[in-house]
């Protein structure tokens, strides 16, 4: 239920204006049941890797929100809840409002279309959000936009305390690249499919491109970029160190 995703977002506002870290923890609780409850749509659709993804996400929300409380040191948790605000409501107008969500689909669908044709294929945009190549349609939905990567770097880079020359540089190699892969993924996807590269079965086929490999290439182009802009944003990685030591409970490195 989104009741649950737009509370937490709500507290998560909140918290990174007051800066008070038990509504804080109370918006990671319910962003804990919001994410618990995602892998019942991704039964329905065999897609085993985001399963595992948003049950561990869940654990991981359901960890912050007891340190938050448990811990003495704020600022880590203080810039998660920011950088997940921002993130949030940079994703989730495209996830609700239908104008947008639609529109975003129909630019990423078109552009994906176009991509395969300059790649040598016949494919074709068959209106909004199906796409087709040799007798095999896809259907593109807001995951395929790659908006929620997007909004997760648009929010770490933008929580995190630094020149601001350098978060553009982030934003450059991050944001745009994913855009571009994503739509570089979209069309191998429906080649893949539509010419029935992995399996006679183009269903088959179409699973396999896009929930194996294609999930282990989003993955490693991922770490990649994240890599590149921890280069350009070392702030970014003292961060993560410091949430990484509160999350284990190393109150050693608790300060107030």
């Amino acid at each position: 239920m989104l009741v649950f995703l737009w509370i937490a977002i709500a507290l998560f506002g909140i918290c990174s204006f007051t800066r008070n870290m038990k509504v804080g923890g109370v918006g990671w609780l319910f962003f804990a049941v919001h994410w618990g409850m995602q892998p019942i749509h991704y039964i329905e659709i065999r897609d085993w890797y985001n399963i595992a993804l948003t049950i561990l996400t869940a654990i991981f929300c359901l960890l912050i929100s007891y340190r938050i409380l448990k811990s003495k040191k704020e600022e880590p948790f203080l810039t998660l809840t920011k950088a997940s605000f921002i993130g949030g409501i940079v994703y989730f107008p495209f996830a609700e409002v239908t104008f947008l969500k639609e529109h975003i689909i129909e630019v990423v669908a078109s552009q994906s279309v176009w991509l395969a044709n300059m790649l040598g294929k016949e494919a074709f945009f068959n209106g909004q959000n199906m796409i087709s190549l040799g007798g095999f349609t896809i259907e593109i939905i807001l995951t395929c936009t790659a908006i929620e990567s997007m909004a997760l770097f648009i929010g770490l880079i933008m929580a995190i305390d630094a020149e601001f020359k350098r978060k553009l540089m982030a934003f450059i190699i991050s944001v745009p690249v994913i855009y571009m892969l994503n739509l570089f993924r979209n069309a191998i996807v429906l080649i893949a499919s539509g010419e029935r590269w992995l399996s006679p079965d183009p269903f088959e086929s179409f699973y396999l491109a896009h929930a194996v490999y294609a999930k282990i290439g989003s993955t490693i182009a991922l770490v990649l970029i994240a890599y590149g802009v921890l280069k350009i944003l070392p702030e970014l990685l003292d961060f993560l160190d410091d949430l990484i030591c509160v999350l284990k409970g190393d109150r050693t490195n608790e300060r107030t």
